[in-house]
Formats: structure tokens, sequence, C-alpha cells
């Protein structure tokens, strides 16, 4: 039946192996009144999920109706939105706008998700125009609660179709491993010593973790680990004694004791040789191991050990301040001031006073260590992005990320409110390197999807 007594509807069909993000459904009516934006935005009309199609934008690309003749019949064309990868039609880049026509195939990326665009024909039901609406009306309103009212399997028993959905989305992982550290903790309590190395630990974890998320790239664990324990045996082996030696003797880096009365200036100077340029360039040395190892190895090795962009930077650096932060805090910090305070007020007193001081040392690393270092791990990775201007980029890291370091701790005795302006502008200065290192990033395409990170 044509005419006036058929209807022209244009739908999407997704024919993607994935799925969208608000559940198993791959049609899409297209209304001719209404304008349809395809993106991962919830505001989009189709959404689509940021974890699965991370070469989507927010708003990707829009279907708009065009009206052809007064009998109501609408053509369709599609215009990309100024999208990160682009829209193809039938397997051409889209250049402005064009006319769909039946059968055209739209895919966002050049290896994202695909849409068929097609019509069909809708005849009319011959019914008086008073009735028309009530008709239709009973019939979505019984299909609506036919849906209503039915159960399935997979709603009774949701871990049955979730699969890896868990890990991709549901963080199954983290909770696994955070079960694991609860049980630890419950099994060393009475053990102070083993309950602080437990909760450090998990503490550590979750604070990389957090900026793991943020840098959006993946690195396998086991390099993160390895950059950690790396950095931990240079702080146990005789190389400390040589970095200690060149910083604070043959260097103006001699740290002042406390009954030593000096100016601010010349403190800050001292932190910036003994604290700032000496622990930074310890921290630095792994990822520099892992660049020269990488940079010897084939092809997928060499970019999934080594560093090839400020992002690898980061996430190695972190890592390495990681292990520098647990061994210091376990291994120094917490041991002195639990033992002085256990002299003066007893066992109970000294280990509750080492576990407040355990919490934030590591969980404020993220403003601190892992700040500074994932700063210069910035710019190590810049520096292999840009060879001919690398020894001028890693200068500038390096003095950058030693002077905030210098300037926490100058002002750790002086002031609180100091130590917190300080402690912002560390985590601000991190924060921004990782927003520039995603733009930068030659695998940005690849790289998993964080939202308020991810450009429009």
């Amino acid at each position: 039946m044509t005419g006036k007594n058929a209807r022209h509807n244009a739908f999407l069909r997704l024919v993607s192996s994935k799925v969208v993000a608000s559940g198993s459904e791959s049609r899409y009516s297209l209304l001719p009144n209404q304008e349809m934006v395809i993106g991962r935005d919830p505001s989009c009309q189709v959404v689509l999920d940021a974890m699965m199609y991370r070469m989507v934008s927010r708003r990707h690309a829009v279907l708009r109706p065009l009206s052809l003749s007064p009998d109501s019949r609408f053509s369709w064309v599609i215009c990309d939105l100024n999208s990160a990868n682009g829209t193809f039609l039938n397997g051409q880049l889209l250049q402005g706008s064009q006319e769909l026509h039946q059968g055209d195939r739209i895919s966002l990326g050049a290896d994202g998700p695909q849409f068929i665009f097609e019509y069909e024909f809708v005849p009319q039901p011959t019914v008086m125009r008073m009735n028309q609406g009530t008709v239709i009306a009973s019939a979505k309103n019984q299909q609506r609660q036919s849906q209503h009212d039915s159960v399935s399997f997979t709603q009774l028993f949701p871990i049955i179709s979730t699969g890896k959905d868990l890990t991709r989305k549901a963080y199954l992982v983290p909770g696994i491993l955070t079960v694991i550290f609860v049980v630890l903790m419950f099994g060393t309590v009475g053990n102070p010593q083993a309950n602080q190395v437990i909760v450090g630990s998990y503490i550590a974890s979750a604070a990389y973790y957090f900026v793991y998320q943020l840098c959006g790239k993946q690195k396998p664990w086991w390099i993160l680990i390895a950059m950690a324990l790396s950095t931990m045996l240079i702080l146990l082996s005789p190389l400390l004694d040589f970095f200690i030696f060149v910083f604070r003797v043959v260097l103006p880096g001699n740290l002042p004791s406390s009954q030593e009365s000096i100016t601010f200036t010349e403190l800050l100077v001292r932190m910036l040789f003994g604290a700032g340029l000496m622990e930074e360039f310890l921290k630095a040395v792994p990822v520099l191991g892992a660049y020269f190892i990488g940079n010897s190895l084939p092809s997928p090795w060499r970019e999934r050990i080594g560093v090839w962009e400020p992002l690898d930077g980061i996430l190695l650096g972190t890592a390495s301040a990681v292990g520098f932060t647990l061994l210091e805090t376990l291994g120094q910090y917490v041991p002195v001031i639990t033992q002085n305070v256990t002299q003066q007020s007893g066992v109970g007193a000294g280990q509750l006073v080492g576990l407040q001081l355990l919490i934030p040392r590591i969980l404020g690393s993220v403003a601190g260590h892992m700040a500074y270092s994932g700063y210069l791990g910035y710019f190590i990775g810049l520096a292999v992005l840009k060879p001919l201007m690398g020894w001028q980029i890693l200068a500038v890291g390096y003095l950058s990320a030693s002077a905030l370091h210098a300037l926490w701790n100058a002002t750790g005795s002086i002031n609180a409110l100091l130590l917190v302006i300080v402690g912002v502008l560390s985590y601000a200065f991190l924060m921004a390197a990782i927003l520039k290192a995603r733009v930068l990033s030659p695998t940005r395409s690849q790289n998993f999807a964080t939202r308020f990170l991810e450009p429009k």
C-alpha cells in the first residue's frame, strides 16, 4: 500500500557486534520533527557505551530530517560534529553533510560501531480519524503492560548475563583485591608491623589506581609493580649512599638538624638539592631503565614495556613513587615515630600514632611523591616524543618537579596553610600533565575512556 495509505519510516540499525549502553536494543526510529545525535553523552538520542566504544566522541554525529514535499515525506542527512576520529559513510570519510539513502552504512571512526540506514513502508490502518489515536494508544499500552509484567531468567539472575562487563564496567578486579586486603587486615590484627604493611599497600594501590584510571592507557601490571620494586631496591642498596654523598655532601643539600636555625631561603636551597633533585633523580632511574630496555626489544614489547609517550612516563613515574613512598614511610617515618611515642606513652599509644601517620603519608602521595614523579615522567615521555628538544625538555621537567618537592619540604615546618597550597599546586601540576598527555597520546583512540577527561 502506498501514497496516502502508507508511511515511510526511517530508522538506524546497529550492526556492530557490541551492544549499546541502554541495553540490547539495536534499532532506532528516526522522528521527522527531531534530530538524532549519536555519541557517548547521556543527552544524545543514541547513547553508546564509553568503555566499549572508546573511539566515539561525546557528541559524534547527527542525523537531521529534511522535508521534501507537502505530503510530509522526509529525507535525512548526516553531519559529523567535529568528532575526534571522524564519521565514515560507506567507507568514505564524511566531509560536511550528506543525504542518506536506503542501505547506507555509517561508521563512527574507522573501526567504530556501524549503523545501517533503512526505510520501511508502514501501511496506515483504515479506521475513523476520531478513533485512530485511541486504537494506537491502546496497542502501545498493552505492549508496555506485557513487557512490564514479564520477568526473564537473566533479570532474576543478573550475574549470568553480565559476563565480561563485570571486569570492564563494574571494577571487579579492584573489588576482589579489596576483599583480599580486608581478609589480610583481619588476619594481621595483633601484629602491628604486618598490619601496617597491608594497610599501607592497600592505600598506595588505591591511590595509584586513581591515577591509572585518569591516564586512561593500559600498561602491564607486572611492569608497574617492577617499577615500584626497583625503586625499593635502590633505596636498600649502596646506590642510595652514593646519591646522598653527591647531593648532600658534594652539593649543598645537607639537611638541617632540628637545633639548627636557618633562613627560609637557605632551607629551600638545601631541600632543593638534598630532597628534590636527589629523590626525583633516584625515582626516575627505573623509568629511564624501562625506556632503554624497551628500546632494545621488538614490537609490541617495545611499546608495552618502554616509554614512548608522556602517558607511559606518568604511569611508570607514579609507580616508582609508590615504591619510594611505601619504603620511606614503613621503613623510616612510622618506625621512628612509633618508637618515640612508645618510650613516652606506652606501646598502644605508639602503634596508634604510627597508624595515624601511615594513612596521610601514603594517601597524600597523590599530591606528594606521585605528583612530582608523575610530572617528571610526563617530561621523560615528552622528550621521547620530541627527540630534537629532548635535553631541554628533560631539564625543565627535572627542575620543576624538584622545585615542587623542595617547596613542600621547606613549607612543612612553617605553616599548615602554605602546606595545603603547595599540595594542591602539586596535584594540579600532575592533573594538568595527565590532561595534556592524553591529548598528545599517539594511541589516543585506543586508550580506554574516562568521560570527564575525553574531548568533546
